[in-house]
């Protein structure tokens, strides 16, 4: 079984043939249309890895992104139409771990995602962890004990 995601979109066009296409590489997704109701299902049960769109009204990708990096390390990929530096640059600081140029090629989106995923497994469970915790690395190279 390949990881759980919540793909965080205002289209909903875009988040049904994302998730069937994903559902089908055997993900488990779920979908939110706001970033108000992806901070709301992150928060009652957390996936691994959020898929963010950076251009939404209301609550945009940025603004999304840095509500839930108040409270969750999650690995957060962002898919922006947006090809400038400046933008992947900004949406980086914000707190996203990953960016990619839309349209992006499903191979290409689900060797992220995998790639993604076997850093998340080998750090231990992100979302269990508050910002600003050391993670297992850190935390042995600052000769604190590593939980098992």
């Amino acid at each position: 079984m390949n990881a759980s995601l919540l793909i965080i979109d205002d289209d909903p066009g875009m988040t049904d043939l994302l998730s069937g296409a994903l559902k089908h590489l055997g993900f488990e997704v779920a979908v939110a249309n706001t970033g108000e109701d992806g901070i709301r299902m992150i928060k009652r049960a957390p996936p691994q890895i959020v898929v963010l769109d950076l251009i939404m009204p209301g609550m945009d990708g940025w603004q999304t992104c840095e509500a839930i990096r108040r409270f969750s390390s999650l690995p957060i990929l962002v898919l922006s139409p947006l090809d400038k530096p400046a933008v992947v640059a900004s949406i980086l600081d914000a707190g996203a771990d990953d960016c990619m140029l839309q349209p992006v090629s499903l191979s290409l989106l689900v060797g992220r995602l995998k790639k993604i995923t076997r850093r998340a497994s080998a750090m231990g469970p992100l979302s269990q962890r508050r910002v600003g915790d050391p993670d297992p690395v850190q935390r042995a190279l600052l000769g604190v004990a590593v939980e098992s």
